[in-house]
């Protein structure tokens, strides 16, 4: 494959390996497709499948082939037969984790938008936002963003494996909310370029997956669950019911977010992706719940219980991600893998234009 002319939209560059399942795969990635030995995961049995590190990796190097690829892999990587395999198994795993996490959630009376309403009203997490607005220190903020990044440069991408599944009210809803997210057609305006001036605003390396070698298996978990859901149509209703989850407990942490940056210092132009999503995700919380999940269900009754699995799974791993950072902070150490992220100069990876702010190298340890 021929390398691009930036690292701004991807490829990414293959991480390191995490453990001996991810490590059969980096090396076989490095190589022409093939077939990988038979018994490779069949014994996969880890403590906690949400936390640990080779797993999730490991299903994050698969599911990234469905996406932008790895830079210097064979594109044919993507539908080989026992790299398929191998991903069927650490999925079970990492499903079957997900459901004895949440259970299975019940549809009230009152319908799947009142469920969803319901689990987001229910959800107690810790309040990383609030902790991101008040009292987060430069460093802190920047190991946010930097965990934040895995997905917010492929912003709405896996919720949009949904699009080919759906017919009628939930389709039309959907690409209402994702004709917002890319931006209606400007780049200018797509959120992940948004996101990418705050990355660039904070000093950090602002190409496509520059930050997947630092973040925990926590962190790649949250991108993995939408993965998961979107690349299997049996889960479309799971994936809804993430997305209107995701939408309906956003616009007040996005302002928090927004405010934190502006108590540090930085200005409309490092603050405006989370600014944008205090107003869109405003609307698209009454989108999501009534005419995307509650248009699904109304086609598809079967789903509901599926939509409000997925919501709860979604605000279950968030959970844990925040409590991750929240509890690396208190204990003084880093939330991230080491080593840190290089903070890049714009003029090696250009980007939208910024406010000038010093770039503060981000704590290794």
């Amino acid at each position: 494959m021929s390398e691009p002319a930036d690292r701004r939209y991807g490829p990414a560059t293959v991480p390191t390996a995490r453990g001996p399942l991810s490590t059969a795969v980096v090396e076989a990635l490095r190589r022409p497709p093939r077939d990988l030995p038979a018994d490779l995961g069949v014994d996969l049995d880890p403590a906690d499948p949400i936390t640990d590190e080779d797993l999730q990796l490991t299903l994050f190097l698969c599911y990234e082939l469905h996406y932008r690829g790895w830079l210097g892999v064979d594109e044919s990587w993507e539908w080989q037969p026992t790299l398929l395999a191998l991903r069927a198994r650490c999925e079970r795993v990492f499903e079957a984790a997900l459901r004895r996490l949440v259970g299975a959630p019940s549809v009230p009376a009152a319908g799947v938008a009142a469920g969803l309403a319901e689990l987001v009203a229910a959800d107690d997490g810790p309040s990383l936002a609030a902790t991101l607005q008040r009292r987060a220190d430069l460093t802190q903020f920047r190991e946010f963003v930097a965990h934040r990044s895995v997905y917010h440069l492929r912003e709405a991408d896996p919720h949009s494996w949904a699009l080919p599944r759906l017919g009628g009210p939930a389709k039309a809803a959907l690409v209402e909310i994702q004709t917002d997210e890319y931006g209606n057609g400007r780049l200018d305006r797509m959120h992940a370029e948004l996101f990418r001036s705050t990355l660039d605003g904070l000093g950090l390396d602002t190409g496509y997956g520059a930050h997947i070698d630092v973040a925990p298996a926590v962190t790649l978990a949250t991108n993995n669950l939408m993965s998961l859901f979107g690349l299997h149509r049996r889960l479309r209703g799971a994936l809804l019911g993430h997305l209107a989850a995701f939408e309906m407990t956003s616009s007040l942490p996005n302002r928090r977010y927004g405010n934190g940056l502006r108590r540090l210092g930085f200005d409309e132009v490092a603050t405006r992706f989370y600014d944008e999503h205090v107003e869109a995700d405003a609307v698209h919380e009454q989108i999501a719940a009534h005419d995307l999940c509650g248009g699904l269900v109304r086609v598809e009754p079967a789903l509901a219980s599926d939509v409000l699995f997925g919501a709860a799974a979604g605000l279950a791993v968030d959970r844990l991600f925040a409590a991750h950072l929240l509890d690396s902070w208190a204990a003084g150490r880093s939330s991230l893998r080491t080593p840190a992220p290089p903070a890049l100069p714009p003029t090696v990876l250009p980007t939208v234009p910024l406010a000038s702010t010093a770039a503060v190298p981000l704590a290794a340890g």
